[in-house]
This record gives C-alpha cells, structure tokens and sequence, in this order.
C-alpha cells in the first residue's frame, strides 16, 4: 500500500442525494470474526452484488483480520468497501473490566461492543492504533480473573484516537442498550451525550432488527432520545450469516466456539433467524416508522471514503521497507545508499574470487574467458535490482546473514529462486556460485513482473531467534513484527468438530472421518462425490446427514489465529503506521494481517526458517576437529573444502541408507534415490526437483531414470536445447 488515500466527500453543508429504494449494511461479521462470523468474504460480495447494494461494511469483532481481503474482494466486485470494527469496549478500563464478578444475583458484563467505521485515511490510522493498543496494553491473566478476551478499549483509548471515525452505539450487548434493559436510563443517557460530545455527527444511535423483545424495547427508548436530543440513529442488523437457512449451522459455529453440545429438542422458535444480510426492502419496511434509519445508512456510506494505493505515479509497487544504514550511519546523515550497495557487491566479489573453491576455477586455462562472464553478470544484475529499487533489500538481508556467520550461528547456503543471482553470492546471502550451477537471476527478480523478491534463509533452529533479536535491536521493537496465519475448519477437523456438537460419540465420528479419501485439501463435497459408502452412510443415518450438511456450511471458515513459521516484517516507520497488530495467547506480536495482505499494503517479508539439519550440520564439523590429529586437513575441516565428486558419498545416497539426511530421508525420496543411483550433483539436484507432484504424477521420473541408464533415446526437439537440457537426458524439469 501503500498509502491511504481519501475521496472527495459531500462538501460540507450539502446533502447527498440519498435513494429510498436502498440500504447499506454498516454492521457485518465476516469468517475473520473467528468462530463466530460465518460469512466468506467473497459469498458476502456475491449477496451484496446480487441485491444491487453499492456499498457494505466489514466489522469483525475486535479484529481487522479481514480488512484488507475485504477491500480487494469490494473492488472486484464494484462495491464500495466500508472498513470498520466492532471493538469491545470497557469505558473504565480493561483492569477495573477485568476485576468484575457477580454482583448478587445480577451479572454485570466486563465489557461492551461499540462499532467503529473509518472515514478517511486518519480514521484507518486511528482504528489500527486502537485496536492495537487494546491487545498489545492487555494486562497479564491474573489469578482468579475470568476467561475471555482481554484487548478491551477504554474511553480515553478511544478519545485519544476518535478522530475521523463513525461511532455507532452498538447491539443489545452495547454499554447503552445494556444499560437500557436494567433500568439505568440516566447512566445510558450520561453515555449517549459523551459520545454525542466527542463525535458530534458522527455519532448513531444503533437500530437493530434481531426479532428479539429486548432489541425491540432499546430501539423504541433509542428512536424517543434521537427525537429529543438531535441524534441521528441508524438501522442496521448485525449480521452474521448471509441467509434464514444458514442460522443452525451458525448456532453449530457458536456451540464449537464455547464447547458446548447442541440440543436437538430445543424448540425451532428459540433459534435465532434475523441475523443475516437483509434485502433492501426488507430493511425499508422493517424500520419505516423510524424516519432516517434506512436513509442514514446511505448518508454513512457517503461519509467513508477510504482508498489504499498500491502502486506509486511510474505504476512500481510501493513498498515500506526500512532504509538500510550502515553501522555508524544516521537517519539524518546524507547517505547515498545505491553508491554503497555498489561499492559493497563489487568488493564482495573480489573477495569470492579470493576463496578457496576459486582455486581450481582460476586455474584452468579459460580463466581469462569466464572472468569477464562473472563481472558482466554483475553489472546486468546491479542494474536490474537498482531500477527496481531492491538495493536495501538486499543490504537488510546481507547484514543480518553477515551478523549471524560472525556469531558463530550456521547459515544455509542458499535455497529457492535467490541462489540464481550473483550480487546474492557476492554480498555472501547465498554460498552458490549461479554462473558455476547455470542459475538465472530472472527467476529471482524479473523486470517484466515486478515484485518484491524473497530469499528463504536458513539458520540454525538453537540459535534462530538471537537474529530475530539483533533485527528487532537494529531497526527498533515498533518496526518488526511476525506474521499473523489463520487455521481453517477443514474437512476432517470441521466434520469432528461438528460430530462433538451433535453429540456424536467418538466411534461414529471416526467412522465418518475415515470415510473421506485420502487427498491433500480433500472437501466434504468431493469427498461425497468420490466416495459412495460416505453417501450411503448419509442415507442411512439421518444425525449423520446433519453432521455432514452443517459441516459442509461451515468448512472453509477460519478457526484460530496463529504465527506464520519463519516471515518477520521490517519497516522504516512502525508498522502500526500500515496494519494493526495482534498478540496471541503466547504473548507474541504479530500482524492482523496474514502474509498476503501484508505484501498487498507494501509490507516486506522476510522469512527466517529454522532448520536443525543446520545445527546437526555444525556439531558434525566440530567433533570431526575436535578428533582431528594437530596438522592433519580435518583439524581445520570446512564445508568450503568438502569434495562434491566424493563416489562414496554417490553409493550410501544410492543405497537409500539416508534417514535423517535432509531432503532425501522420506520412504519416497529413499527409492526414488535407489532408482536414479545418482553421481553427481546435478543428479541430486534433478532428484529434488522430480519428486513433486506434477513430475510424479505425468511420467517424467520414469523418462528421466530410463534416459539416465540408457534404456530411452535421448532426444532433443530442437538442436539449440542439448546444451541445456544435456544434465537433464533432454527431460524439461526446470522453470528455468
């Protein structure tokens, strides 16, 4: 993103044309409210578009998770995206909220939902610093507190940041229909003008259709004091599923949220039915004697104008990425940053030139021809990453990498589209020469499809979070963070999950889950479709029916939220300025938004994976130093001066005698390695790439073996391909 931009509202003093047929849902709960919501943001975007709304807002519960997936899917889909939250609000503070237990007979909520919406660019800021401080100023569980959530927002948190925001009073469970309903009218009036007070017009009295009495008696008491006290109010139905029909499978959805058991006998009347997206004239007739509830909803939509900007004026993706300094450089100081990315690389290369595994190189008699190869590769690269504007990128990566080797702490050499480029190789990123290995820099960074490249690097998984820490020192705690993930109920854990609900005993939902095939990603649909004792058991089984039925409503919504394995992002201004923040429940930071949506709004990735084989790796040379002879080559052992071409190393791979060796230690690596008998390491490197599923799956393994032991003719279509396909036997297995 970039940037935030605002569209020219309404000018002031004027009224928008408003349309009476129409209706704008301002009160919406998406997948992103977890457990909660059961709406996917593109079935809410086909519902919208489908009864002709221009506009739908997103209020996920004390969350942004979805705003941006929300944002793209509205401009897809033509309609205008209003983003918002419905946070929870304790006007005392989360403290005094979370110290409240019963009071007598009568339990007093220690929090209550309040609906925010962004008007502008200000008002998205203010939301993110909002929501964000709720979770990273929660206090700590304390013995004795009750259970569940802890990120509340109190009123000075909300007047700090309350610029450019649209207040709306909130559902049945809001401070002022709460207070309503126990007969304190005064403290809900004492309310109502705070919020008049600080928000002026921005402020709404919230009118909900639920079909509940009590809503119905806070909508009467509402409309009265929006007559008396010159108070807009608004109608809005608190959606949480798109159609009546889906309410059950909502009523599923809440009863795995709290781990409780459905009652099959429970009266139908007592299930909810109202909270779903209403048409248009529904809404009308539902609120036509509250005069200004509908038109309102229009006039809001009217006042948010919120718009993020992804690319800059030359159509490049704007990125936020830090701006890389030297040590002993400052912010203020004038640095001239391509200069020394520059100087750097060059200087980095020459000393490559220096290394031990440019002995033999520098000694063959065409040295003096594939020198000039390695320095022009350099310049062409330097170009393509400097009209890009990548140079800090690849500095930030180089320093930390270089910060990590001189604490002793084991870096991978290199993995992925990152080990084809030579600045890489010179900066020391990568320990792969791609001139030596015939590796393109354009499947790392292609001018014809700008973006933000990704180098995987691999540390030690001991030692992994001391570079996180030196990141986290040398750009600033505000400035880094980890990513957010989002779990799915997917087939087997949504078809348990509703099994429980139902009541369902072990044995019968195992019987059910074991019915599904054995595919990745396998969906309850195909899953019926592939297998006839699944359907046979559904026409058998009524309660399996159900179970299958409502898990099919509720497969693919997101489950919990959790921490993406290795990616940290790192940015020149905190990175609140661009996205909100989360802490889970082990105390981490992390962003609301997953690793899509980060790199949508320009935030930069970097993955930091842990790997043992690396510490496996490291222990291994010092012990064989340590049991070296003084003076021998194995007291000063480096991977550096390992013999790649070692015919012993060939055979124990060929064997398939390779448990816990990285990459080849699965049942399917081991006999595919047998079958090769691979001996060299171009071998290798085709093995790695042939087991995958679109290789495995189209005969390619079984050309390539059989082309490599001389049992198939190797061919090559076009003369000018032996060159490149020779250390292939002619198979096409690389994108390069």
């Amino acid at each position: 993103m970039a940037e935030v931009q605002s569209q020219t509202p309404t000018p002031a003093g004027q009224e928008a044309p408003v349309d009476s047929t129409e209706f704008v849902h301002l009160h919406v709960h998406t997948q992103y409210s977890l457990l909660e919501g059961a709406i996917h943001v593109e079935s809410l975007f086909e519902k919208v578009t489908e009864m002709g709304m221009k506009a739908v807002a997103i209020t996920d519960t004390n969350n942004l998770f979805g705003a941006m997936d929300f944002y793209l899917a509205a401009k897809k889909a033509k309609v205008k995206p209003i983003i918002g939250c419905e946070i929870l609000y304790a006007p005392d503070g989360p403290t005094t909220a979370l110290a409240t237990k019963q009071a007598g007979a009568q339990f007093k909520p220690r929090f209550h939902h309040l609906v925010l919406l962004c008007k502008n660019l200000k008002g998205y800021q203010n939301l993110c610093q909002i929501v964000t401080q709720a979770y990273t100023n929660a206090p700590p569980p304390q013995k004795g507190q009750p259970a569940g959530p802890r990120a509340l927002v109190d009123r000075a948190l909300l007047d700090k940041y309350g610029d450019d925001l649209i207040v709306l009073s909130g559902c049945i469970r809001g401070e002022v229909p709460y207070k309503i309903l126990t007969g304190e009218e005064a403290a809900a009036m004492d309310s109502v003008f705070w919020f008049k007070k600080r928000f002026g017009k921005d402020f709404y009295l919230e009118l909900q259709d639920t079909g509940m009495p009590e809503q119905d008696h806070v909508n009467e008491v509402l409309y009265s004091w929006s007559q008396k006290h010159d108070i807009e109010c608004v109608a809005t139905t608190d959606c949480h599923y798109l159609e009546p029909k889906d309410s059950e499978a909502h009523e599923v959805l809440q009863c795995i949220e709290h781990g409780k058991n459905l009652d099959f006998d429970r009266p139908k009347s007592l299930v909810p039915q109202e909270y779903y997206l209403k048409p248009a004239a529904l809404m009308r007739a539902r609120f036509e004697r509250f005069a200004g509830a509908c038109e309102n909803t229009l006039k809001i939509a009217e006042k948010c104008n919120v718009e993020f900007k992804f690319k800059d004026d030359q159509g490049r993706p704007i990125y936020h990425l830090p701006k890389f300094r030297p040590e002993g450089v400052k912010k203020e100081d004038d640095f001239d940053l391509v200069k020394f990315f520059r100087e750097e690389t060059r200087r980095g290369l020459q000393d490559r030139f220096g290394e031990y595994s440019f002995i033999k190189k520098k000694a063959a008699p065409n040295w003096a021809d594939i020198e000039p190869e390695y320095h022009s590769r350099l310049e062409s690269e330097l170009t393509m990453i400097e009209n890009t504007g990548f140079s800090g990128y690849f500095l930030i990566v180089a320093d930390f990498i270089m910060w990590a080797k001189k604490k002793g702490i084991p870096v991978g050499p290199g993995r992925g589209s990152g080990a084809g480029s030579l600045v890489a190789y010179s900066l020391k990123i990568t320990d792969i020469d791609p001139i030596q290995f015939n590796l393109l820099f354009e499947r790392f960074i292609n001018p014809e499809r700008v973006s933000m490249p990704d180098f995987d690097v691999d540390f030690c998984q001991d030692r992994r979070g001391e570079v996180i820490d030196y990141v986290i020192q040398k750009y600033g705690k505000d400035n880094v963070t980890q990513i957010i993930t989002f779990g799915k109920l997917q087939a087997r854990a949504v078809l348990k999950d509703v099994g429980r609900v139902m009541g369902l005993s072990f044995a019968e939902s195992d019987i059910l889950t074991k019915l599904l095939p054995d595919e990745l990603n396998i969906t309850l649909d195909s899953a019926i479709e592939k297998e006839p004792r699944l359907r046979e058991r559904m026409d058998q089984d009524f309660k399996a029916q159900k179970v299958m039925d409502y898990a099919r409503s509720l497969e693919g919504l997101y489950r919990n939220a959790g921490i993406h394995a290795a990616g940290v992002i790192i940015t020149e201004e905190p990175v609140v300025t661009y996205c909100p923040l989360y802490v889970g429940k082990d105390g981490d930071v992390v962003t609301q938004f997953d690793k899509d949506s980060a790199e949508k709004i320009g935030l930069v990735k970097f993955d930091f994976l842990g790997l043992k084989t690396l510490t496996v790796i490291d222990h291994a040379i010092k012990l064989v130093r340590a049991g070296a002879e003084p003076g021998t080559p194995e007291a000063d052992f480096e991977l550096e001066r390992m013999n790649y071409e070692d015919s012993k190393v060939f055979a124990l791979i060929s064997s398939g005698d390779t448990d816990g060796v990285f990459q080849v230690e699965s049942s399917g690596m081991k006999d595919l390695c047998s079958r090769i008998q691979p001996n060299s390491l171009e071998d290798l490197t085709a093995i790695n790439a042939l087991y995958r599923p679109g290789p495995l799956g189209s005969g390619m393994v079984d050309d390539f073996i059989d082309r490599k032991h001389g049992r198939q003719e190797i061919k090559f279509d076009v003369e000018q391909l032996a060159t490149i396909l020779k250390d292939t036997y002619g198979v096409i297995l690389y994108q390069e």
